[in-house]
């Protein structure tokens, strides 16, 4: 997994899901790729300490985290096909899982156009690596047989895709709120104008 290569070889892009926080829960796949790697564009949701598995990568924050600002996705974008023309191995490291809230899509989306090849490895999302460390399931037999995740941040550019908020209250599951912390106020207020019963434990 370490092989030298030389700058004809052709590039390839690996977004890694970071998991919650705690680096123990980083798969063994997303540590391949870190210690392979040649250049590392990290979130500011990951945690730091998982570079200690990249010393020989250059690493780039893409991410705001009090020191730099957040980059926008089209320069995200351009700067991982650029690195990956230039024959380099790419590990693009998000919070998370790469599938949930993360913008993968998009990122996906422009390397296939531009026929650059690419793996995504998965990690242990936010709301599944909180519930099972406080003992609290988000499925239960008697309880909870479904699980919704919601955004908590509205698009600003780009066309609007309404959340059925009627839905949503009476889905008969659990509902995760993902970036919902600054709008609390907001969904919450949606759900119960929607029907949801003010007793809805949280």
């Amino acid at each position: 997994m370490k092989a030298a290569h030389s700058q004809a070889d052709v590039g390839h892009v690996y977004l890694v899901g970071a998991g919650p926080g705690d680096p123990g829960l980083l798969t063994v796949r997303g540590r391949q790729c870190l210690e392979m790697a040649d250049v590392v564009l990290y979130d500011g949701l990951a945690n730091l300490q998982l570079l200690q598995w990249a010393p020989q990568a250059t690493c780039i924050s893409v991410g705001k985290h009090g020191k730099t600002p957040i980059w926008t996705q089209a320069d995200i974008n351009a700067r991982l096909l650029e690195l990956a023309r230039q024959g380099r191995r790419v590990v693009r490291l998000k919070g998370g899982d790469p599938a949930v809230f993360a913008r993968t899509a998009e990122e996906l989306e422009v390397l296939a156009a531009a026929g650059i090849p690419f793996e995504v490895v998965p990690g242990i999302t936010a709301a599944l690596a909180a519930a099972s460390y406080v003992g609290i399931p988000i499925t239960h037999r008697k309880h909870a047989s479904a699980v919704a995740f919601v955004t908590g941040q509205q698009q600003t550019d780009a066309p609007p895709q309404p959340i059925d908020w009627e839905a949503l209250a009476r889905f008969p599951g659990t509902l995760v709120f993902y970036m919902g912390v600054t709008t609390v106020s907001q969904w919450t207020s949606q759900l119960l104008a929607a029907g949801k019963s003010p007793d809805t434990p949280a």
